[in-house]
């Protein structure tokens, strides 16, 4: 893994956009910028880091390890669905479909965990019957590993607000989805999420929860946005987990859930103003992002430079070419 040494000198110029005029129509999100054009899409990751839907500074590495993961997962699962990637010719930059996104989000779980109001583990506990639709076995303790890997699908929410709860029932008799579609959506991500697992129990992890976005690529179901990066799931370190159980803690964090956690100490909960990271905090989550893509692809890290702008604009023009 790349020094500490040199993720501290990446702090003061760690990515926080890229603007490349002329390639098309932008849209501006939470931690990228997307070009559209001719039926293609560019997303261009950043190093900007979203936790309780603020942004609140930057990790350095960490756009690129979004993309470099999202890519090398897609190739993984290429036999189980289509993607939405054409090429990834910048460590910062994915190419990717023009896709028409389902209007559900598919969150698959294989332990009862959380904390928030809609977790699966506070509905449990809360007593609701039967959350998310699902039958689940009495006397789970929390994270605890479920018996099977179980989906709890949800709509976007507006910003600041939680997912809306669904049932697999509601998606299909609301109209969302078709029952037909939707059964191939599940039996997608359960495969998905299978092989995760495997991936991330050879690397010592343990993949807890995950979420899945698709979307519909000339009349076929494909796999869109990221997957599988410690910003779109849940990993926990292994190793930590049957000690943490004993005593009744929360496994050692390898996702971004570890800032989150960081945040919680400073005493920020999502509202007001968040706290100035500290290089420190920034290290050891830029740290543990590239971690997590070494452990997870057994490849080594090489960060593209930065910053990136013009070589970006250079080598995404022939895909932006108008002929």
């Amino acid at each position: 893994m790349i020094s500490e040494q040199l993720i501290r000198e990446a702090i003061p110029s760690a990515l926080q956009s890229v603007d490349i005029p002329g390639l098309g129509e932008r849209h501006d999100g939470k931690v990228r910028e997307m070009y559209s054009l001719r039926g293609k899409r560019a997303l261009i990751t950043t190093d900007r880091v979203s936790a309780f839907d603020r942004v609140l500074g930057t990790i350095p590495f960490k756009g690129q390890v979004l993309t470099q993961l999202s890519a090398w997962w897609f190739e993984q699962l290429s036999d189980v669905v289509d993607h939405h990637v054409v090429d990834v010719p910048d460590p910062n930059v994915l190419i990717g479909h023009e896709a028409e996104p389902l209007p559900v989000e598919v969150i698959v779980r294989g332990y009862i965990t959380g904390s928030t109001s809609t977790s699966l583990w506070t509905l449990y506990d809360q007593g609701v019957d039967r959350p998310y639709g699902l039958d689940l076995p009495e006397g789970l303790k929390k994270n605890q590993a479920l018996p099977t890997p179980v989906i709890t699908p949800t709509t976007k929410a507006a910003k600041g607000e939680h997912d809306e709860r669904l049932t697999s029932a509601e998606v299909v008799e609301k109209g969302l989805v078709d029952a037909v579609l939707w059964a191939r959506v599940q039996e997608v991500s359960l495969e998905i999420f299978r092989r995760g697992q495997e991936v991330a129990r050879s690397a010592g992890l343990i993949l807890v929860d995950t979420k899945y976005e698709f979307g519909m690529i000339d009349g076929k179901l494909a796999l869109i946005d990221e997957v599988h990066t410690p910003d779109s799931s849940r990993y926990w370190v292994a190793d930590s987990y049957q000690e943490a159980m004993d005593r009744g803690e929360a496994p050692r964090q390898f996702d971004k859930e570890h800032l989150r956690l960081w945040l919680g100490k400073q005493g920020y909960k999502g509202e007001g103003t968040p706290p100035v990271l500290t290089d420190d905090i920034v290290a050891e989550v830029s740290a543990r992002y590239i971690s997590a893509y070494e452990r997870l692809t057994g490849l080594e890290f090489v960060p593209g430079d930065q910053p990136p702008e013009p070589r970006i604009e250079a080598r995404l023009a022939k895909y932006f070419e108008v002929n």
